[in-house]
């Protein structure tokens, strides 16, 4: 019987030989070659991969995932996979997608304790303070969370402008362009709930002018 790793490893060789197949170059191509135009910044959800639900190959679309597609100031990892793909990568569109039902911004709603997680949710905590009568004036339980889905993701794009690397981008390069998208898992289609084009004028107690 083959373990469930070992059925990953023989379903990647037949993935590479079937790309060899369909195009003797691709990996040599690829190999010397990173371009994308967009990073997305997701929930590490296993039900929502960024390649799949856009259609998009191998070196399109610069991927970082965390629980309930957060953008915190003091995540060093995403700060740096933020510098990365807009300073060095210069990728055009920067999305935030979160998807309807996340479990992340269901359990932050709640008060069950989840140990070292308590302190990610917070973040989430936080929004639902902030939107609490507008949350909470649903009454279904699952539109409740699915409203907060949506606030949060547009909380999210919002501490992306907040960054001292997209207001410098914004000024050097007039670029990225910001988009907040929610998928639905019920039927795979993506929702935009928010859009910010590069340069776009935030609380100017958050805008840098020394950059």
């Amino acid at each position: 019987m083959i373990n469930p790793y070992e059925k990953l490893l023989l379903e990647n060789k037949a993935w590479a030989s079937e790309q060899v197949q369909n195009d003797p170059e691709f990996f040599k191509r690829l190999s010397h070659l990173q371009t994308p135009q967009f990073l997305w910044i997701g929930c590490s959800d296993s039900r929502v991969p960024a390649d799949k639900i856009t259609g998009t190959q191998p070196g399109e679309i610069f991927v970082h995932r965390n629980i309930a597609n957060m953008v915190v100031h003091t995540d060093l990892n995403l700060l740096s996979v933020l510098e990365y793909a807009v300073v060095y990568l210069k990728v055009s569109h920067v999305i935030v997608c979160g998807h309807y039902g996340c479990g992340g911004v269901k359990a932050a709603m709640g008060n069950h304790s989840l140990g070292i997680i308590n302190k990610w949710l917070r973040n989430i905590k936080d929004i639902y303070r902030m939107h609490k009568d507008e949350v909470d004036a649903f009454t279904n339980e699952e539109d409740r969370t699915n409203k907060l889905v949506e606030l949060n993701v547009m909380e999210q794009v919002m501490n992306l402008a907040k960054t001292s690397i997209i207001q410098k981008s914004w000024k050097t390069d007039h670029q990225p362009h910001l988009h907040g998208w929610v998928y639905g898992l019920d039927n795979g289609i993506i929702k935009t709930v928010c859009e910010m084009e590069a340069g776009t004028h935030i609380d100017p107690l958050y805008e840098y002018d020394n950059l």
